[in-house]
């Protein structure tokens, strides 16, 4: 697969491996059912798959059910009294749909969570040092590959988390999921709340951790546009499962997705209220 931008700081070539491992997804999600307080449905039969060494986006609007399928594969539901009841969540060949968050972290996935979650009244180099408690060890080396991504950490290294930008968190929360050395990174809404500028800076960061490191990225996003110009593949997802997928540009062309998720209609112009409900009632996606 290769990137599906132009080259300068879009994703190359993903690194080649053994013929199994290119075969066989890093992450594969199963039909998944997930209900919270034993009543409220909110995933039904959701499947993705994110290839090792890719770029995978899921858009869709508020509700969709996206921050809960990422609380679902990093193993946080219960501290929402959600759960799986079922389908299955493999993680390099392992099933993982039971296993224990922490234990999900130390086997290599990472999750950023929406809205930062950064530790306030730390500083930059103790947020960061608290990513890496899974590895149980922790040396100035692996401070620096934060450093070298994010420069601006180094310079604010001793400032209290609680006093950055929200660009600034959200390159520290970035920095202190990098701290766990992850084979997965996901990260929910990162553009959440931040300036155009700001939110070109960090998909750039995005993009060069998955070129320069290999690192495999499952991205949410409801800013479409943003993140279809770095993914290698996307998702999109309607209430509870997945309605559409391709690759980013098959899906940058397509146009339901340039209607409802990059605001370009076919006649210029966005369509009204009516047309839009008219649009879901006919499902044309299901």
């Amino acid at each position: 697969m290769t990137s599906s931008g132009d080259s300068g700081g879009q994703p190359g070539v993903l690194p080649a491996g053994p013929a199994d491992e290119r075969d066989e997804p890093l992450l594969a999600v199963n039909n998944i059912e997930v209900i919270y307080d034993e009543v409220i449905l909110v995933l039904r039969g959701m499947s993705l798959e994110v290839p090792r060494g890719a770029i995978v986006a899921m858009l869709g609007s508020n509700g969709a059910g996206k921050s809960t399928t990422l609380k679902a594969i990093s193993g946080l539901l219960p501290t929402e009294h959600g759960e799986i009841t079922d389908g299955s969540i493999t993680f390099a060949g392992a099933d993982v749909t039971t296993m224990d968050a922490a234990d999900r972290v130390r086997k290599g996935m990472s999750l950023c969570m929406e809205g930062r979650r950064v530790f306030e009244h730390l500083t930059v180099r103790e947020n960061l040092v608290a990513g890496s408690y899974t590895r149980g060890r922790i040396g100035d080396s692996d401070l620096d590959i934060v450093y070298t991504y994010f420069p601006r950490l180094h310079d604010l290294r001793g400032r209290t988390a609680g006093y950055l930008s929200g660009g600034e968190q959200q390159m520290l929360a970035i920095g202190r999921a990098m701290m766990a050395e992850p084979t997965l990174l996901m990260l929910d809404e990162p553009s959440l709340g931040l300036a155009p500028l700001l939110v070109q800076e960090i998909f750039g960061y995005i993009a060069r951790l998955n070129d320069e490191l290999g690192t495999t990225v499952l991205v949410v996003e409801q800013n479409a546009s943003r993140a279809l110009q770095i993914a290698h593949h996307g998702y999109v997802m309607e209430q509870g499962r997945i309605v559409l997928d391709g690759s980013a540009a098959e899906l940058r062309e397509n146009p339901d997705v340039k209607e409802f998720y990059l605001g370009l209609g076919d006649e210029g112009g966005r369509k009204n209220y009516r047309e839009v409900k008219h649009y879901k009632r006919r499902k044309r996606w299901l």
